[in-house]
């Protein structure tokens, strides 16, 4: 660390606050790191290699390890899917110290009140997480599109709905994959008709609207995008002109596959195998 400053790691800090400040859907930790080299020029040791890790050490040293402040100041959220946002208590503190060594300095001071320390522990398990979810986020893009849609249905029957039809595996792609039923028998109750985008790319709020236009009185939509939808397109479903429409990305589909996880069949789980792994987390460290 002797050749990493404090204003060195402030400097790397507000351009990872610039990053975040115009997303508020946040960044992987893996992007901003992937990106961060080209807009702030690294010195050869920040990206050289710690002999401890197989990492570059501002990637170890730097960031993962200065952000701790950060997020036990409440200025920084950390999901378990490897996603990092910045708080509205992020923002304002921002706007409060323009200096990034004030801004460090802040939160450091609130992080000593806390009695909070940095736990390697913590940020192993915090790295294997982020590791683990781009696996399955590859594994899931990567399962052709006849895999996919049964995983779909998998969750959809153990959730209770009734399947009557999915397209079969040699016709065109239309606007409709899964018809699900409410009622076993199909005479009454609502109609669940659900769409599945497996191409990697965002839907749109073009696409959102196509897709809302064919329900009936008596349906509802389930839009399932593993490219995920565009910021426009999650905004405007929460409006009351999409009420009748859920979406469903990558992250929402694996939180509801995990959560009934054990009530799945067997083959269900030969399909998309999970295994819960535990890791040591040091007490100190738990809010």
């Amino acid at each position: 660390m002797a050749d990493i400053t404090l204003s060195r790691i402030d400097e790397l800090l507000r351009s990872m606050y610039e990053l975040l400040w115009t997303r508020p859907e946040g960044m992987s930790a893996k992007d901003i790191l992937a990106v961060l080299p080209e807009i702030t020029q690294l010195a050869e040791y920040e990206k050289g290699y710690s002999p401890s890790t197989n990492m570059p050490r501002y990637e170890r040293v730097i960031i993962r390890l200065a952000t701790v402040p950060l997020v036990k100041a409440g200025w920084l959220f950390k999901d378990d899917r490897g996603r990092w946002y910045l708080t509205e208590e992020g923002r304002r503190a921002g706007k409060r110290y323009s200096n990034a060594q004030e801004l460090y300095k802040e939160a450091l001071m609130l992080f000593e009140e806390r009695r909070q320390n940095a736990s390697l522990y913590n940020m192993v398990a915090e790295e294997a997480t982020e590791e683990t979810w781009a696996q399955i986020q590859k594994f899931l893009q990567t399962t052709n599109r006849t895999e996919f849609l049964t995983l779909i249905v998998d969750l959809l029957i153990i959730r209770g709905y009734h399947i009557s039809w999915v397209t079969p595996p040699e016709k065109d792609h239309g606007q409709i994959d899964i018809v699900a039923h409410v009622d076993p028998l199909e005479v009454g109750g609502a109609r669940i008709l659900v769409q599945v985008k497996h191409t990697g790319q965002a839907v749109t709020m073009e696409g959102l609207k196509t897709f809302s236009s064919i329900l009936g009185p008596n349906d509802y939509g389930l839009y399932v995008s593993t490219g995920g939808f565009t910021n426009e397109a999650w905004e405007k479903s929460r409006s009351d002109a999409f009420s009748k429409t859920t979406l469903w990305d990558l992250e929402r589909f694996f939180n509801l596959w995990t959560v009934n996880y054990d009530k799945l069949s067997r083959e269900a789980h030969t399909r998309f195998p999970l295994k819960a792994i535990y890791f040591l987390y040091k007490l100190s460290d738990v809010e």
